[in-house]
């Protein structure tokens, strides 16, 4: 019978608690979702910044759809590229202080379309151990030699780069790592580069928004960033992603990456909606002051003895250890009306299930001691 491997391998995953299923959410308003009918706080979310339902970026949504219709209707290179995109990309480039910029449909896309276009056999990619999977599968897609470093180990990252074969040189790192919340050291990335005379490559998928004093992510911390990605769908609460670079890599993507080239643009409506998100962002410092407050009273409430890795960002993860129990805590907190997600392998390395839990702006002060109370009584 053909395919059996499929029934296979969803029953292995059964087996392990690793089986994914799609849940479907009635609403979701600032700290709060509703599923099945039953009300929940919400600690999974990226809307960090708590923009999700801001009527200043659903009010620009409506106007960009008046203006230019909710689809763009073609490829950036055929007809897709409107004002609405220019308006925005000249905004990013202004906001980070980078030349070019470009749009895409998702950050894995990005990722992925990036990677891919410069995956020569005359290239080599050094990526982060813990680099999303966009980014592993976009510099695995190509001829390029990859190596991975230990996470944020970069006395290996110099090691390994003294041996380096090849002229093209790519440091690959997230500035805000997805699952566990910590930080990469940016200048310490940079230094690294320019000695090797290599480029760096920043995914700022969890930087954006929320690091830097208007929420320009990992490009406050330094200038010589040679690519930065970063998407729409979280903090900036629309969707879509852009890639930031000088202009030569600007007009190379637009001729060589295949994802850029053969996808329908970006909906202009969002592009519009985008742009007044990014004007509110860099306005509203209080929405970054706030996440920082509350991850503080969190962190603090938190019995001593639960393991909760370090971070400065939005982005609390509590190892658990294995999948079971990653999955029955989740399941508990459900009882309490506290939506967290139990974040489990391949996701995560093996015996490191975990709950990741995000603090966003439209959380209050008992939202989050309600929660870490909450999480002290079904840990123990």
């Amino acid at each position: 019978m053909a395919f059996e491997f499929i029934a296979e391998q969803l029953a292995q995953q059964d087996s392990m608690h690793r089986l994914r299923q799609r849940r479907c959410i009635a609403e979701q308003s600032g700290s709060k979702l509703i599923y099945q009918g039953k009300e929940y706080l919400n600690f999974s979310s990226n809307d960090y910044l708590g923009l999700n339902q801001e009527p200043r970026i659903n009010l620009a949504m409506q106007e960009g759809i008046d203006k230019f219709g909710a689809s763009s209707c073609s490829s950036s290179l055929v007809t897709g590229f409107s004002y609405a995109h220019q308006v925005l990309e000249s905004t990013i480039c202004q906001w980070l202080n980078k030349p070019r910029c470009l749009l895409f449909n998702s950050g894995f896309s990005a990722n992925y379309g990036v990677l891919n276009a410069l995956a020569s056999q005359q290239t080599q990619f050094w990526l982060d151990k813990l680099s999303h999977a966009s980014l592993i599968d976009g510099a695995l897609s190509g001829k390029a030699k990859v190596k991975r470093f230990l996470h944020n180990d970069y006395q290996q990252l110099e090691r390994l780069l003294n041996n380096k074969s090849l002229s093209n040189n790519l440091i690959i790192s997230e500035g805000v790592f997805s699952m566990d919340g910590d930080k990469a050291d940016i200048q310490q990335l940079q230094l690294i580069a320019q000695k090797h005379k290599a480029w760096l490559y920043l995914d700022d998928a969890h930087s954006i928004g929320i690091v830097g004093n208007i929420g320009q992510g990992s490009s406050s911390e330094s200038d010589n960033i040679d690519i930065v990605m970063a998407t729409f769908g979280k903090a900036i609460a629309t969707s879509g992603a852009f890639v930031a670079c000088d202009e030569k890599l600007h007009d190379y993507l637009i001729n060589f990456s295949r994802h850029y080239i053969y996808s329908t643009a970006i909906s202009p409506a969002i592009a519009w909606a985008t742009n007044k998100s990014i004007e509110v962002i860099q306005a509203e410092h209080w929405r970054r002051e706030k996440i920082a407050e509350l991850s503080s009273i969190f962190s603090s409430t938190l019995n001593e003895d639960i393991q909760l890795i370090p971070t400065s960002s939005s982005i609390h993860a509590i190892v658990l250890g294995n999948e079971k129990c990653a999955l029955e805590i989740a399941d508990i907190l459900k009882t309490k009306g506290i939506w967290v997600t139990a974040i489990r392998p391949p996701t995560v390395p093996n015996g490191t299930s975990r709950l990741r839990i995000t603090i966003c702006a439209s959380h209050n002060v008992n939202n989050i001691k309600y929660l870490a109370e909450s999480i002290n009584k079904a840990i123990h």
